[in-house]
């Protein structure tokens, strides 16, 4: 017997719950489907909103060839043989088959580099879907190449009118007398999670073994009752992964070493990949500590080669220790900010030339041409320094790094302006 989800899962636009912003009168999605024509996209929401279904949807409305892979069992080769067949079963007025992706974010990069070639040339329109941010998990070539629609957790209404459609309109459950009488904690588990909210109406009726003409009363205390998992779980393979993550580091940044300690707890109870957390330390401790106190990359370089050597679960002490010091240190984000803006004076100036005096000179044509003459070594003067010119001539005045309010900030600056004078008084 198929699952209630399962059974319900709609046929057309009409029937598909949510969305309304992308499936909606007049949204994007709509109008697509209602001209017969996509090109390929990606779909980015939590689980059970409804991303596989409306792939099938638009595979049954465009009336075109529906291949489906799953990036959990599908290699490369599954891939390539997939694009064969579309390739030779496509007649010259056919449309372009879809291929169907899901869960494309566990898809490794060689085999995401062999959808590229396909997706290019129109063999297959792509539709993916993915729990997971797509910039963090899908190569740039094959973002670039697809549309990105994000779809949102279902409302309340959206739940409601789901839950009214199941009793009503399922073979099964139909012939029950069901009341709803209290839904609140059917919604609080399901957590915007269609297919979710429809298996643990499906579990709660089963598990009150009523007749076809007794009455089952849904309560908020049967539903507490008959659920076993955990309300606060944390889904390691879904957004929440990524929430978590983000309160954690976003702790860690605010100072609170109480708060991010609880979120460290969270994914620790939750099954996290210690190296995943410990990563996270390491990013952290230069882009918010940084130069306000570089032992912190020292410390959650060694706590994540702590993690490494002695494993799971001693693992979790070196991770809180690294925490509670990242989020008790002094904070500083100018190596971050002075990175970026390199960045982005890198793209609005292009490649300027370096100095003639700063290129290095291992022939005697490039001697002649002026290469290294009239570089200074900075070791041959006071302190170890002397002035000379070291950015490109365009860029010469130019202000990168700015020390901030921090004791050991302050001390690269006063020394920046023994060096340099005036240029770095701000």
């Amino acid at each position: 017997m198929k699952p209630l989800a399962e059974r319900l899962r709609p046929q057309s636009l009409d029937d598909y719950i949510g969305q309304k912003h992308l499936v909606g009168e007049g949204a994007v999605l709509r109008k697509m489907i209602d001209g017969g024509r996509i090109s390929s996209f990606i779909l980015w929401g939590p689980p059970g909103v409804g991303k596989t279904t409306l792939a099938n949807i638009i595979a049954h409305k465009l009336e075109v060839p529906f291949y489906t892979l799953s990036a959990v069992t599908s290699g490369v080769k599954d891939v390539r043989e997939v694009i064969e067949k579309a390739r030779n079963g496509r007649f010259f007025t056919q449309a372009s088959p879809i291929l169907f992706i899901d869960e494309i974010h566990r898809f490794s990069k060689s085999q995401q580099d062999s959808l590229l070639g396909a997706v290019e040339q129109g063999v297959v329109t792509l539709i993916g879907a993915t729990t997971e941010n797509p910039s963090f998990e899908v190569i740039r070539p094959l973002l670039s190449r697809c549309q990105l629609y994000v779809l949102k957790s279902l409302e309340k209404d959206d739940l409601l009118e789901l839950l009214q459609l199941a009793i009503k309109k399922d073979d099964i459950l139909n012939k029950l007398n069901i009341k709803l009488e209290e839904t609140d904690a059917m919604l609080r588990y399901s957590g915007g999670d269609a297919r979710k909210l429809l298996n643990i109406l499906e579990l709660v009726v089963e598990a009150e073994g009523a007749s076809d003409d007794s009455e089952i009363v849904i309560t908020d205390d049967k539903v507490v009752n008959r659920l076993q998992q955990n309300p606060l779980a944390y889904d390691k393979d879904g957004e929440m992964h990524y929430d978590i993550i983000s309160a954690f580091i976003k702790s860690i940044r605010g100072s609170d070493p109480d708060a991010a300690i609880y979120w460290l707890a969270r994914m620790i109870e939750g099954g996290e990949d210690p190296a995943f957390i410990a990563r996270r330390l390491v990013i952290s401790a230069s882009e918010d500590i940084g130069l306000a106190n570089p032992n912190a990359m020292l410390l959650a370089n060694a706590a994540f080669d702590a993690v490494m050597k002695i494993g799971w679960p001693e693992g979790r002490i070196p991770l809180a220790e690294a925490t509670i010091y990242l989020a008790t240190s002094p904070k500083s984000n100018s190596a971050y900010n002075a990175i970026n803006s390199a960045l982005q004076l890198v793209k609005q100036t292009g490649n300027l030339p370096v100095p003639l005096h700063l290129r290095n000179a291992p022939t005697k044509l490039m001697a002649d041409l002026g290469y290294s003459d009239g570089y200074k070594y900075s070791h041959d003067y006071p302190e170890h320094f002397v002035q000379q010119q070291f950015m490109p001539d365009d860029l010469q005045n130019v202000r990168i790094w700015h020390a901030q309010e921090n004791q050991a900030e302050q001390k690269h600056r006063e020394r920046m302006m023994r060096c340099w004078g005036s240029r770095y008084e701000k």
